[in-house]
């Protein structure tokens, strides 16, 4: 390969390429490298462009003999990244000088990923070992203390019985979320009659509203067209919403279900529907909202736990929403209510 050659093919590259000749100096920049690390860096140390102890001694040992070393590095400015430093030795017979070809690729993400990964672990570990201890408590109590107590007994078995269902909704909804992020790059096929379906889920809920004394105010215009979509994922994102205001709504207030045609709406594409699911509770604080679709997030742990929450429906209804290319917006005030609006784009549809 001529060095012509092998300057186009660099220049090519998405990962950022820098060469340096025997005193570390830059002698060559591919485009990639100019917009990361600056235009004006020929004949400059190669510390002008990274200040990174890392970077510079995996050079250097290139620089003294060594065919090729490996460095990663964390850049902190203009926004933190993780690069791979790769560097190779390279002919002496290119005219430009260079001796040495520092490559850097992003690895942000794959950091990123891995971190996820962690923290997800840790996070089902952290609570399935809640509710593991708690029945260990009680099978031991039973076997023992509360062995001839029939009361204690009863008492303890219904607790027993709450944490199990407590763990089969974990998982349940740990399976669903799996199912869902392995098929959110599929663009579901389907047509949904979206009046009909939140009707269905309403009905669905109806024990659930009258044991918590609530009314829901379902709003919907004279027509709707079909939304192209997933029935059963859409199902699970209105059941989750709409089951949420109703155990976070105040005491004898109603949830409000509104369904509008909108021809556009912020983040899509031409025209969509809007279902926005209002309550009546105490508000969420701001500073919470944008993390309210993580994984295993809760405003109150306590009280989420003790409603039957896993801390993983919103980031279920997230990935859904995705899925449909849609958005979700939360909106709260504290002191009077929130509102959950889903964002479905009507692509191909007449309005």
């Amino acid at each position: 390969m001529s060095e012509n050659d092998l300057v186009e093919v660099l220049s090519g590259l998405s990962a950022a390429v820098i060469l340096v000749d025997e005193n570390r100096r830059i002698v060559f920049t591919n485009p990639a490298a100019r917009d990361r690390f600056g235009r004006d860096l020929i004949g400059r140390d190669l510390v002008r462009a990274v200040r990174h102890p890392d970077c510079l001694k995996a050079v250097d040992d290139v620089l003294q003999g060594a065919p090729r070393a490996k460095a990663v590095i964390v850049l902190d400015a203009p926004v933190r990244e993780t690069l791979q430093v790769s560097v190779a030795g390279l002919s002496r017979g290119l005219s430009v000088g260079a001796r040495v070809s520092v490559c850097f690729e992003d690895i942000s993400h794959v950091v990123e990923a891995q971190q996820m990964r962690s923290d997800f672990v840790a996070n089902v570990s952290h609570e399935l070992r809640s509710p593991l201890t708690s029945l260990s408590g009680f099978i031991e109590t039973l076997k023992d203390a509360a062995r001839d107590d029939e009361a204690a007994r009863d008492r303890f078995l219904n607790l027993m019985e709450g944490e199990a269902h407590r763990m089969n909704r974990l998982i349940g909804d740990l399976l669903s979320l799996s199912k869902v992020e392995a098929n959110e790059r599929v663009r579901p096929l389907g047509k949904v009659d979206m009046p009909a379906l939140l009707q269905r889920v309403i009905k669905v809920l109806e024990g659930q509203r009258e044991a918590a004394a609530k009314s829901i105010d379902l709003q919907l215009p004279p027509e709707t067209p079909l939304v192209p979509g997933d029935e059963d994922q859409l199902v699970q994102v209105f059941q989750n919403l709409i089951e949420n205001a109703i155990k976070y709504g105040a005491a004898d207030t109603a949830v409000t279900v509104s369904l509008s045609v909108q021809h556009s709406a912020p983040g899509l594409d031409g025209p969509a529907v809007s279902v926005a699911v209002r309550d009546r509770g105490e508000g969420i604080a701001a500073h919470h909202i944008p993390r309210l679709t993580e994984r295993f997030y809760r405003v109150d742990t306590g009280r989420s736990r003790d409603q039957g929450g896993t801390g993983l429906g919103l980031a279920i209804v997230k990935h859904i929403a995705h899925r449909h290319r849609g958005r979700l917006l939360i909106g709260s005030e504290v002191g009077s209510g929130s509102t959950f609006t889903l964002l479905l784009p009507l692509a191909g549809a007449a309005l």
